[in-house]
């Protein structure tokens, strides 16, 4: 069955010339596929000459305003009703098409994906989920970002939506979810992750416990949770140290003759270590939580970044992500009452 995806076109820093050719990129690899690319039409126009291939599964909508990365998202939501990034989830939420994609502002994104697309039934707050890479593979990690200050059930709500999550996009009917935390043993941590441990063990979820911020790049579990503060920390943290180590390894190898001769015939391996750790690989993190798929891409996103971003929304719906939490959310509100009930999930 072919899937459609809604993407802003103007988000991100580099607009139509990234994310139009990303789009004909990922509708190449995925033939099954549908795209509404979404914005100013003068300015994805040019970029549609090589599109021919395609031009059966791909429209433009146009959108007469654009969100700046530094608009604030409160304004963002009130003032352009027209904006590339409220029309992808307009298009979600009206059924023409089943996911929306943006390089655009964060906060804006979140803002309008939970004003237009409302939140689930029992979840409280949408939840940013990345995937990142392993010694054993991948990690689902959330939240990073979305929610600064979260209490026990949040966390709680995260680890369901995240195991559903892996369990679909991995094939992995019991992944296991660990809460990040600054210590293996119950005793360590905050009252929040305390609090959390306790409903999560009962959760019927694959509860393995707190892991270490070492563990997560170990690979000791498949799904990690944490509140957005320290999400976004780790993150971030992550990134540098492995920009640096990126700059380390260049600097090493142009030192002089010899460290440049040695480059050379470590080609093919750099090459691949390369490749296991390109953040590119891993762009498009998902807004969780929501009635719809809205995935969030790094406004910095090259061409194959932001290809990526479409694919990891493709593969959300392809796999049925959001029957997955719903059908869980049911069968823990029905059985325990653990979580709370979403005020606009009426």
């Amino acid at each position: 069955m072919p899937h459609t995806i809604a993407i802003d076109c103007m988000g991100g820093d580099h607009g139509p010339r990234v994310t139009v050719p990303a789009a004909l990129a990922f509708l190449r690899t995925h033939p099954k596929a549908c795209a509404i690319l979404v914005g100013l039409e003068d300015q994805i126009q040019p970029h549609l000459a090589a599109a021919a291939d395609v031009g059966a599964r791909l429209r433009v909508q146009a959108a007469s305003q654009v969100i700046a990365m530094d608009d604030a998202p409160a304004m963002a939501l009130k003032s352009k009703k027209d904006s590339s990034m409220r029309v992808v989830a307009n298009l979600v939420k009206a059924g023409e098409a089943e996911a929306c994609v943006s390089a655009g502002n964060t906060g804006a994104l979140m803002a309008i994906s939970r004003f237009v697309l409302k939140m689930m039934p029992g979840i409280d707050r949408p939840a940013i989920c990345s995937k990142l890479p392993t010694l054993k593979g991948h990690v689902y990690m959330l939240d990073l970002g979305a929610n600064v200050d979260c209490e026990a059930e949040h966390l709680f709500q995260f680890g369901l939506m995240g195991g559903m999550l892996a369990a679909a996009l991995d094939h992995n009917e019991r992944p296991r979810v660990a809460l990040l935390n600054i210590g293996e043993e119950e005793i360590k941590g905050n009252k929040v992750v305390k609090d959390a441990t306790e409903l999560l063990a009962n959760s019927g979820l694959n509860f393995i416990g707190n892991v270490e911020g070492d563990g997560v790049y170990k690979g000791e579990a498949d799904v990690v949770v944490c509140d957005g503060f320290v999400g976004n920390v780790a993150l971030k943290i992550s990134e540098g140290v492995a920009q640096m180590l990126a700059t380390f390894l260049k600097q090493e190898f142009k030192r002089n003759l010899f460290t440049k001769l040695a480059a050379l015939i470590a080609w093919k391996v750099l090459g691949n270590f390369k490749r296991r750790v390109d953040p590119r690989a891993y762009n498009g993190a998902s807004l969780l939580g929501l009635r719809g798929v809205s995935v969030k891409s790094h406004g910095s996103a090259d061409v194959y970044a932001f290809s990526q971003a479409i694919a990891r929304a493709y593969e959300t719906v392809e796999n049925g992500v959001l029957e997955r939490i719903t059908v869980k959310l049911s069968e823990l509100q029905a059985r325990r009452g653990l979580l709370p009930n979403s005020k606009e999930s009426a």
